[in-house]
């Protein structure tokens, strides 16, 4: 790290000490806002101070790169034809710092060696890997990896979202923390680093989505500066240069596949800025974005701050009434109104975008976050927009190329000009007949995690990369040749990027396990680009290298940010609304079910999708008569030719117009349509259907950590039961099944029970079962075969759905570990009863082989799932889960010989099935080591069989135990832990609810003093008919949403109420109601005449009481004064 970088950093590190922002999200250095009062109001460029230009090397340098001077691109050029493998005794390295545009080539094929206009001898040989290849590793062998993108890093909440909420609420109301709420646009991540630091996607680089990426950004320049654009493009790619920075944004277009609804305009709107040029990233906090973003006038989006306890919990009432129909015009505007801050965003969404809305994103921020978001709005008001000849713009760039994706890139990359764009190196390389592939040779991550690192940012790096390669299946770690650092290549000095592709959500909750267990790791970001640089160091530098300290470094260590724990500072929580899901996950995912399969698994699929959703019966009901519609439609059109997902807006949006324009209530349910943009003419060319942003995949639920408690409805005795097991063998559940055989009573049922072993039926075992379920709709079925998987779980809600039966999973009981439902402890005990048996049906006993590797597969069938999120899946399937007791809870620990063969045989079996797949042991490279890890383990359990006899819970007492629960369902008397059962969108009032015996009494004794009241009470049956009373506070449809949301605050208080009057006619009566005070706040209610409907006749809506006063008025109701009023106490409550 040069002199002058680690003065920066200092720099950077004590103004960051300084901060009043937590960690994660923090301002710039290069704009500090807490200034000293008195320097306040001082000239506003003060606050913008670039970091100064060393004469140095850049920090993007490799160390060993600042003893030498530039070349010119002639000698860089000549010095790589004549360079051969067998100069690596000799060290040469050139400036890292990119070669000027004047001594190279910009053409329309990208840039090329100025004298020969394709790659060089040497170039060949590095992308052939030879050069490569020869490198070595040694002591003076030095890693330096900086960041050069990355977006925030993906935290899972292990609470479910009931709880965040809650949580959430708390933080804001004791003055701790304040919840800032934005707008979710519907595109993809494109991140940008300067014109040398690259362009990004979420997983990529130097593709159609980069190319885009760019073409829009630059574009909103010429919007945004008109005649200035180029001069405040070059400044603003020098800036990020300058400052290693980088800005995520969302790219939102009609160009790169559908989302929700094709957007009006192609635009991006800045969601992240960072500094990278000390180790560990700096993110900006949101105010201090929209500083950074009005200073470029870059576009940004809209933003709510709620900092107290009426703002935060109105705008989760607001949301719930809103999410299942809410578009853009009437969340923004229910935002707006119960929101603290309003922050309108310089691309309206309604405009560019349209009025189907992906989501909201809510987090914790800074408590100051507030008083800081009001400077920056006085300090920097919204910018002018010049205007200009923007020249052609994406869509017609797109089509005018449209069947090359080549050329639209470089279409895209020509239009928008060298100050944004000066070389084509990370879409094109060197062109030339003979050019290679940019991909590194594999041993680029082994040198790397073997090589010195440099600073502590690449130790850091190192363990990161090193954990992931050595426990996470589901993060591709790729590298590739960095093409623009190919002047500073040498035999000894060798430039790459690496991709960090993290291909599941599960992957990132897995590493925040690490995180919990080893605070000092890097957090795992998402979008997460590493420049790497590999090369030779002297001795000096060697020391150097591992005395210097990385300032800025960071460690993730901290217990608390912003006086809050670390894990409340990270709650977020996404609310996405029905509208948009319909035709994202519905629709869109749906397609390859609904064209590969059937319109039944089609209605499968989404029937299981708004379960998940949790979305209420009336809308279910209304979907479900859409989507069979749209299935019939699409089937008949298409055929058997499934629907291109990128463009399935073409037909979807005219069928939502269509359907939509027959009634006010399917108007409500499909949100907006119409005015459909046409894609097909100007789509950019996406090769192999590649989703960059990678949504195309059904949304998933997320499990909470603490669950609320359901009651399991009985199962109706004219309907089935079958009971499965998801489990591994040997965890007795044919047993278990001819125990219950034996004794059909032990389930308290007289319904017939049989059962099917796996190991005996011959064919296809799951249609067998559906066929003997159509046989005997109405016998208790005994599915005895293990069920590991979601494929499986799926087939058996069909058969539930189409039998009319239940079903119900045993498991068996275990705490498991962070990645998979059961523990070592459990896998021992299943391993240990495979092998004392013999003769088994399966040939799976002791006399097989290859029972361990059986075991393990079975067990790493379920990896992925911990404990809370197996359980809470099967249970939001089928509505309950009977835990199988297996170990005794007082056990001592597993013995080191046994739990380290386990762990061997789980890692033998992870390089096996990497390189393999499911392939027998006995075919593969690892033949040798499966028999003698076999033979280890049949040794160590026989040596340890007493320990592993004494930790099971006795049989019969398992049994007993599954009987009670298996029984305890029948009768419904069974209570489950189940994911959130929270009613979304099905707020349509706030109310008090009073205690319907209070009334009664009240109206007894009423009568009693009144003989009007008498009479009209006497053939009323009140007593029988009325079964719920309430106080209508303000409706939805006639207050607005902001009005209902506004009672929030008070939800679930007790709320006095005092009954004044009685009104009666021939077809209506109801109680005058006055609300009380609540936490010291008279409550008004919203309604013209608060009251409780106490009766109708026949054939007369509630409503219709409303009317009451104004009857009473003409002489046709009657009024009977309560005096004194009774005050009688209720809740208040949504509805």
């Amino acid at each position: 790290m040069s002199v002058s970088h680690r003065f920066v950093c200092g720099f950077t590190r004590t103004l960051y000490s300084l901060s009043p922002f937590s960690s994660n999200t923090t301002h710039s250095s290069l704009f500090p806002l807490t200034m000293p009062r008195k320097q306040q109001g001082a000239a506003k460029t003060h606050l913008w101070v670039e970091k100064p230009k060393s004469d140095g090397p850049s920090t993007s340098t490799s160390a060993s790169e600042g003893d030498f001077s530039n070349a010119n691109a002639e000698a860089v050029t000549d010095r790589l034809r004549t360079l051969t493998v067998a100069e690596s005794k000799e060290s040469t390295a050139v400036e890292v710092g990119s070669a000027p545009v004047d001594k190279s080539t910009v053409l329309g094929s990208g840039t090329q060696t100025e004298s020969t206009g394709k790659p060089t001898a040497a170039l060949s040989k590095l992308f052939s890997g030879k050069l490569l290849e020869s490198f070595t590793v040694d002591n003076s062998t030095c890693s330096l990896a900086q960041i050069r993108a990355t977006f925030y890093p993906k935290f899972e909440n292990e609470k479910s979202d009931h709880e965040v909420r809650a949580k959430m609420i708390e933080l804001v109301s004791n003055g701790l923390a304040t919840m800032e709420v934005s707008l979710k646009h519907s595109g993809s991540l494109f991140m940008y680093a300067g014109h040398e630091g690259g362009a990004y996607a979420k997983n990529s680089y130097g593709n159609i989505y980069t190319a885009v990426g760019v073409f829009v950004l630059g574009r909103m320049f010429r919007e945004a500066w008109g005649s200035q654009a180029n001069k405040k493009q070059a400044d603003f790619n020098d800036f990020l240069e300058r400052n290693r920075m980088c800005i995520s944004m969302e790219l939102v277009t009609a160009v790169l596949g559908d989302h929700g609804q094709r957007p009006c305009e192609d635009y991006v709107v800045v969601t992240a800025v960072t500094e990278l040029g000390c180790g560990k990233p700096k993110f900006y906090s949101t105010p201090y974005i929209i500083a950074f973003c009005r200073k470029w006038r870059l576009p940004t989006n809209h933003v709510w701050l709620f900092s107290t306890r009426k703002s935060v919990t109105s705008f989760f009432a607001a949301y719930d009434a809103l999410c299942e129909e809410g578009t853009a015009t009437p969340v923004c505007k229910a935002l707006d109104e119960v929101s603290d801050i309003s922050v309108p965003g310089s691309k309206d969404h309604i405009r560019v975008q349209g009025e189907i809305l992906e989501g909201l994103v809510a987090r914790i921020v800074s408590r100051k976050s507030s008083e800081h978001m009001e400077q920056v709005l006085r300090d920097y008001p919204p910018p002018p927009v010049e205007g200009a000849d923007l020249g052609p713009s994406l869509r017609e760039i797109c089509a005018a190329h449209r069947n090359d994706e080549k050329q639209q890139m470089k279409a895209l990359l020509e239009s928008i000009g060298t100050s944004f764009c000066p070389n084509y190196l990370d879409w094109f390389g060197f062109e030339a007949p003979d050019s290679h592939s940019r991909n590194a040779d594999g041993s680029v991550l082994s040198k790397f995690l073997q090589a010195r690192p440099a600073d502590l940012s690449t130790a850091k790096l190192q363990e990161m990369v090193r954990l992931l390669k050595e426990k996470e299946k589901d993060v591709a770690l790729k590298c590739y040749h960095n093409i623009h650092k190919t002047n500073s290549l040498s035999s000894d000095n060798f430039h790459f990027k690496m991709v960090i592709h993290v291909r599941s959500d599960k992957a990132f909750r897995r590493y925040q396990n690490e995180m919990r267990n080893n605070p000092g790791l890097w957090p795992l970001y998402r979008g997460f680009f590493v420049d790497l640089n590999l090369f030779k160091a002297n001795k000096e530098r060697v020391v150097k290298f591992s005395k210097e300290p990385d300032a800025g470094s960071g460690s993730n260590g901290d217990l608390t940010k912003d006086g809050l724990a670390v894990e409340d500072a990270n709650l977020m929580i996404k609310l996405k609304f029905l509208t948009y899901k319909i035709r994202t996950f519905l629709i869109r995912n749906g397609l390859s079910v609904l064209f590969n399969k059937d319109e039944v698994a089609y209605k499968d699929y989404y029937l299981r999708q708004m379960k998940i959703w949790h979305t209420s019966a009336a809308k279910q009901r209304e979907l479900s008569k859409m989507l069979d519609e749209w299935a019939v439609f699409i089937r008949r059109k298409h055929g058997h030719k499934q629907l291109s997902s990128a463009t399935y807006l073409s037909e979807a949006e005219p069928f939502l117009e269509r359907y939509a324009k027959r009634s006010p209530k399917n108007q409500a349910l499909i949100g907006s349509a119409g005015s459909l943009v046409r894609a097909e003419d100007f789509m950019a060319i996406i090769k192999g259907g590649k989703d960059e942003e990678g949504d195309l995949e059904p949304e998933k639920d997320i499990a909470p950590s603490s669950p609320a408690m359901i009651v399991k409805e009985a199962v109706v005795k004219d309907q089935g039961l079958i009971v499965f097991f998801p489990g591994i063998p040997g965890c007795a559940k044919s047993a278990l099944c001819k125990e219950i055989l034996t004794a059909p009573g032990k389930l308290g049922d007289d319904r017939p029970i049989n059962s099917l072993m796996g190991d005996l039926i011959k064919g296809k075992y799951w249609a067998k079962v559906a066929e003997e379920r159509s046989k005997k709709p109405y016998s208790i079925l005994l599915a005895d075969k293990n069920a590991p998987n979601e494929e499986v779980w799926s087939r058996i809600e069909h058969m539930c759905r189409k039998s009319k039966a239940a079903a119900v999973p045993v498991v068996p009981d275990s705490e498991g570990t962070e990645s998979n439902p059961f523990s070592l402890d459990a896998l021992a005990v299943f391993i240990f009863r495979v092998l004392q048996r013999a003769n088994h049906p399966g040939n799976l006993d002791k006399s097989s082989p290859n029972a361990g590797f059986v075991l393990l597969m079975f067990y790493n069938l379920y990896d992925g799932k911990n404990r809370k999120e197996f359980e809470a899946e099967l249970i939001e399937r089928f509505g309950s889960v009977v835990k199988m007791p297996l170990l005794e809870s007082s056990r001592p620990p597993l013995p080191k010989t046994v739990r380290s063969t386990l762990e061997e045989g789980l890692n033998l079996y992870k390089l096996h099935s990497k390189r393999h797949g499911r392939a027998e042991p006995t075919k593969g490279t690892y033949a040798k080591e499966w028999v003698k890890w076999e033979k280890q383990l049949r040794d160590t359990f026989l040596a340890n069989a007493e320990h592993l006899n004494s930790i099971q819970v006795p049989f019969e007492v398992a049994v007993e135990k599954v009987c009670e629960q298996v029984k305890a369902i029948a009768k419904g008397d069974y209570t489950a832990p189940s994911t959130e059962k929270r009613k979304l969108g099905t707020i349509v009032f706030a109310a008090v609810s009073l205690p319907v015996s209070e009334i009664i009494h009240l109206l007894d004794n009423l009568g009693e003093k009144d003989p009007r009241v008498e009479a009209f009470l006497k053939d009323k049956n009140l007593k029988g008919s009325l079964t719920k009373a309430h106080v209508t506070l303000a409706h939805k449809g006639s207050h607005g949403v902001t009005a209902v949301a506004n009672y929030a605050l008070y939800l679930h208080h007790n709320v006095p109420i005092d009954m004044c009057w009685l009104l009666f006619s021939d077809t209506l009566a109801a109680l005058e109601a006055e609300p009380g005070i609540v936490d010291g706040e008279k409550l008004i209610s919203k309604n013209e005449w608060p009251h409780v409907t106490l009766w109708t006749a026949e054939g007369v809506a509630p409503k219709e009481a409303n009317k009451l006063p104004q009857l009473h008025a003409q002489g046709k109701a009657t009024r009977v004064q309560i005096d004194p009023p009774i005050t009688i106490t209720g809740i208040l409550n949504f509805f």
